[in-house]
Formats: C-alpha cells, sequence, structure tokens
C-alpha cells in the first residue's frame, strides 16, 4: 500500500507569501504533506526537476454559457469554458448566474446549474447578477442564497437590461452587509454613456474605435465615486471589477485613505490592449469588433498607471473578464451585421487561457511584480475574497492539490501566441501575435492531471461546485449600524 497518491519531487514553490524547495505529497484531491524531502512511497510521482510551482490560478470573473439579450451566443460553455481554463493555469473559475428582469433569482440559480452539470472539467463556484430588487429578491431570496453558498453579488450601474438606479443599489449593499456577501460594481455611467453614443451616431461615426469615446474615463471615473459613496454610507465593502484606467484608480487610491474597504479588480486587456487595438485596420473597419469590451482599453500610457497599481497594492486581484464571441458567425461579434454600429457589438473578449502566462510573462518575468505578488493577485486573493481560502489559493497541507508547474522559455525560445493553439471554443485571441516566456507545463486539479506538455487529459463532469463562505461575518442590526 502506499502513502501517497501522488508526490511532486524538487519542486520549486512560491505561495502568495514565500518561496521555498520541497515535496508535495497529494492523497485524496488533496495536500497531506510538504516537506524538504518525502522518503514515502507513491503511486506516482512527478519530478518537478526544480521548476516552479504555483497554486492554481483562481478566476473570480468568468463568463460562460450566460443568456443575453441580443440573441448573441457566448462561444465558451462549460465544457470548453473550463477546459481552456485548465490549459492555462487556472484551476477554479467564478462565472454568474444572471437574473432576468421579471423573474427571480432562484431562476437564475437553478438554470445555470443546468447548464453547467456534467460539463466543468475543474471546480466552480457561482456569483449572482441582480438586475431586479423586488421585496422579495431583498427580503427572501438573497439572504437565503447567500446562507447557501452563492457570497458575492454583482450589480451594474450600465447596460439597460441589467443597470440598478442608486436606491436599488443600497437595498443590494445594505442586504449584503447584513448577511456577510461580498458586492461586485461595474462602475460606469449609463446616462452620459447613452448620450454621448447617440451623439456619435448622429455624426455618423459608429466604427469600432468610437466605443471608447462613448465611454471615456471619466464616466468609469464618476461612477466609481458613487458606487464608494454608496459603499460609505451603508459601510459596506465593495469590489470594483474591471478598472481600466488611472481616474478610477484616483478614486479608489481616495477612498482607500479615508480608511474605507474598498477592493479593486483589474484584467490583462488594460495592462495589454489600448484604444488603438480598437481602431480600424482593414477596409471595413469591423477588425476591431474583436477588441470591444467593457469599460474599453485606454491609451499605451494608461496602461503603466495600472501595472503601477498592480505593484503598489492598490489593486487585489487579476481577472481574465472572460467574455467570448466569436469573431466569425453570425451569433458573435457580427450579429447585427459585419459593419454593425459599435453599440450593437456584444461586449466581452475572451481571456481565461491567457490570464496567467500573459501576467507571467509580462509582469512577473520582466520585473514589474514580484512571483508572490502574481499568486496573491490571480489565485490566493481572490480565494479569499470570495469565500474559498484556504481550499483554494494556496498550497498548504490541508488545501486542494490545484496546482501548476511552469515551463519558462529560454530567451531567443519564446513561444507566439495564437488562437490556434488554445483551447476556449472562440475563433481568436486578442492578443494574437504576442509573445509568452512561459506557460503551464503541467495542470493538477485535485491531484488530478487536466493539462500535462501540451495535451489536455480532463473528462467533462469532473469539475465540482463549491459553495463559498462568507467572505466576512454577518453584521446585526440596522444596515446603518457600525460593524460589530
Amino acid at each position: 500500500m502506499t502513502d501517497f497518491d501522488l508526490i511532486i519531487r524538487n519542486a520549486d514553490i512560491a505561495t502568495a507569501a514565500d518561496r521555498y524547495s520541497a515535496d508535495i505529497g497529494i492523497r485524496d484531491g488533496r495536500i497531506v504533506a510538504i516537506a524538504q524531502t518525502l522518503s514515502a512511497s507513491a503511486a506516482e510521482v512527478i519530478d518537478a526537476c526544480g521548476r516552479l510551482v504555483t497554486p492554481g490560478g483562481v478566476d473570480g470573473h468568468v463568463h460562460l454559457d450566460q443568456p443575453t439579450s441580443d440573441g448573441s451566443v457566448f462561444s465558451d460553455d462549460f465544457f470548453t469554458g473550463t477546459r481552456s481554463a485548465a490549459c492555462g493555469g487556472t484551476t477554479t473559475v467564478i462565472p454568474f448566474a444572471t437574473q432576468q428582469r421579471g423573474h427571480s433569482l432562484q431562476d437564475a440559480v437553478d438554470d445555470y446549474h443546468q447548464r453547467a452539470k456534467g460539463k466543468a472539467v475543474i471546480d466552480y463556484a457561482f456569483h449572482l447578477i441582480v438586475s431586479d430588487t423586488s421585496p422579495k429578491l431583498i427580503q427572501d431570496e438573497l439572504p437565503r442564497l447567500i446562507a447557501e453558498g452563492y457570497t458575492s453579488v454583482k450589480i451594474y450601474m450600465t447596460y439597460d437590461d441589467m443597470k440598478l438606479g442608486d436606491r436599488q443599489i443600497i437595498e443590494v449593499l445594505a442586504t449584503a452587509r447584513k448577511h456577510g456577501a461580498m458586492t461586485m460594481v461595474h462602475a460606469e455611467n449609463s446616462d452620459c454613456i447613452g448620450w454621448l453614443t447617440e451623439q456619435l451616431l448622429a455624426a455618423g461615426l459608429s466604427a469600432p474605435g468610437y466605443h471608447s469615446q462613448s465611454r471615456p474615463m471619466v464616466v468609469e471615473r464618476e461612477a466609481t465615486h458613487r458606487a464608494i459613496a454608496l459603499s460609505e454610507l451603508l459601510d459596506t465593502p465593495i469590489l470594483i471589477v474591471h478598472v481600466s484606467g488611472k481616474e478610477a484608480i484616483e478614486q479608489i487610491h481616495w477612498a482607500r485613505g479615508r480608511g474605507l474597504p474598498i477592493f479593486a479588480e483589474t484584467c490583462p486587456q488594460y495592462l495589454l490592449l489600448s484604444a488603438e487595438d480598437l481602431g480600424p485596420q482593414n477596409d471595413d473597419g469591423a477588425y476591431g469588433m474583436r477588441c470591444i469590451c467593457s469599460p474599453p482599453p485606454r491609451d499605451k500610457g494608461n496602461q503603466e498607471v495600472v501595472w503601477t497599481g498592480l505593484a503598489n497594492g492598490l489593486f487585489t486581484i487579476v481577472s481574465s473578464d472572460h467574455a467570448p464571441f466569436n469573431y466569425g458567425g453570425e451569433q458573435g461579434k457580427k450579429i447585427a451585421g459585419p459593419t454593425a454600429p459599435f453599440n450593437l457589438v456584444p461586449n466581452g473578449i475572451p481571456g481565461v487561457e491567457t490570464r496567467l502566462p500573459l501576467l507571467m510573462s509580462e509582469g512577473v518575468l520582466t520585473g514589474r511584480i514580484d512571483l508572490q505578488r502574481f499568486v496573491a493577485l490571480t489565485s490566493t486573493n481572490p480565494a479569499k475574497l470570495y469565500g474559498l481560502y484556504p481550499q483554494k489559493g494556496t498550497i498548504a497541507v490541508g488545501s486542494d492539490a490545484d496546482l501548476v508547474i511552469w515551463e519558462m522559455y529560454t530567451p531567443g525560445q519564446e513561444r507566439q501566441l495564437k488562437a490556434e493553439m488554445l483551447h476556449s471554443a472562440c475563433d481568436y485571441t486578442p492578443y494574437e501575435g504576442r509573445s509568452l516566456r512561459c506557460w503551464p507545463a503541467h495542470t493538477l486539479s485535485r491531484g488530478r492531471t487536466v493539462w500535462h506538455d501540451g495535451v489536455f487529459t480532463a473528462q467533462a463532469g469532473e469539475g465540482q461546485f463549491l459553495p463559498c463562505l462568507r467572505p466576512r461575518e454577518p453584521v446585526a442590526g440596522s444596515p446603518l449600524a457600525k460593524w460589530l
């Protein structure tokens, strides 16, 4: 009888706090021993040969098989999306159960479980998206679902079919505060965007490049400030998602200086893409559709401000905001036609597979951020923020054996990123042609090999749904009372 199911030997282990060399012993999907040398026997041994080993990535912002209002269809379902994640070193994803107006939140959760059933290859949890704050939702459904393990709620300040008014946002924040949930906020001023869009279209300015002009940084800055003010009013934490630029960053920095519990997320598109990627790049200008997302990428100088925010601790997490729509076909980016105005192009870009390799290549290996910060941003912090730590997000005895063994490329041997090498069902990557200095050589999910030297090895349905713990204790009494 063997002592372990698997031993990883000679690992160069990096966590959010430490870096050291050790062997890792795994049994029944969990890490049960970490030692300089494990002399025990194992059914399988992987010799990491001094390779870097990090916790599996936790991507806290992923859109998979999500219903839409315009008839467009997300490229990835729970099989192809989680397959793509695993091949890029991510072992836990958290997509969104989206409430449709006029329907209950429970309907959204039930529908999303059906969409996920038997498909995921890695573990997953659900965020809730609230778009309709009926008394029943606020008083019954949301508190009950939080108690059942759906402990993060996303609200929108833009998109006509999703946005909430300030009074509705206050109601959600009060409920989240009372019951210990985390609220995620998409912060853009909807009325400003609507007016700017009308003006641009009336002037005949409808090409993809004008998407960024319809959503300048000021609309993100204003909404970020307002979200922070509402958070302060309720004395409850919020996470501002996909922060794109320096003006929103300044608002978050100001709030932190006041001691407010404001968390921040950014994404690779704001580190590596710019408004130039939305501009016309062929005769019909449609190429820029591929990079339409909201908020839009900003100018190249702004990228450095976001990088600085990663290095100095302003940002809590880096997520992909994976929202894949095919460039070809009639149900994706071109659903309103190949020359559709920018406001009719589905928002979102793919990125769940490329998040970790891009950030390791462009961040750690260039010296912009250190290795411990990389682990914190991409794994440990999202696990903590969404109530999955220490089951996920670290390398420790008792944690799930979710691990990435990295392959680093020598100078001159870098790998060129191409859509054809990825495992999403999406037909493009906005990062086509970028030079990569690393890629996961081996991904383990609960001790199972799901990706190894270019071969995907997992089966649909092997991933498990994860009820999340509350990221903080509920607060008793009035939502205006101080925390106890």
